[in-house]
């Protein structure tokens, strides 16, 4: 019994010099591979950044003076939930490069914690959109302690 695929689905490509994002044209090509898909640098971003915040030793995402901005911009309505702070991509036609600024918690190996963001990071963008992550430069910014407040400003409001 020998085995024929047709079409391009992950783990399928007949032809190797053919992207899922980039497809085919003319009536001989297979439905799912007629046109071209693009995605933009900001998913990329969002999928990066929600991976590396699963794990779990790494206490957030962004440099100090970006947490606190983004503190600030999570407080004004519209202001973004901040996925993507300390997330910056670079998305070509078929690759993804991601550069990621971490705060890890006290304790955790940092080599530990970077090889564990960055393959989490590399799997979730690349089963998601089909782009070849070629580098995840992880950058680490500040060791959370134990005893350290959050940057959270007081909440008390005048009555």
């Amino acid at each position: 019994m020998t085995e024929h695929t047709t079409g391009i689905g992950l783990g399928n490509r007949p032809d190797t010099d053919v992207s899922p994002l980039k497809g085919r044209t003319g009536a001989t090509a297979p439905a799912e591979t007629r046109g071209s898909t693009s995605i933009a640098d900001g998913v990329v971003a969002k999928i990066a950044g929600m991976a590396a915040r699963e794990v779990p030793a790494i206490h957030s995402l962004g440099g100090g003076m970006a947490r606190a901005m983004g503190a600030v911009r999570n407080r004004v309505p519209g202001g973004g939930d901040g996925v993507t702070r300390g997330v910056k991509v670079e998305v070509g036609e078929r690759q993804a490069a991601v550069d990621l600024d971490i705060v890890v918690e006290y304790g955790a190996s940092i080599v530990d914690v970077a090889g564990d963001a960055r393959s989490n990071v590399i799997n979730a963008v690349e089963r998601m959109t089909g782009l070849e992550v070629v580098e995840v430069n992880i950058a680490v910014g500040d060791v959370h302690l134990p005893d350290e407040e959050e940057d959270e400003p007081d909440e008390t409001r005048v009555r």
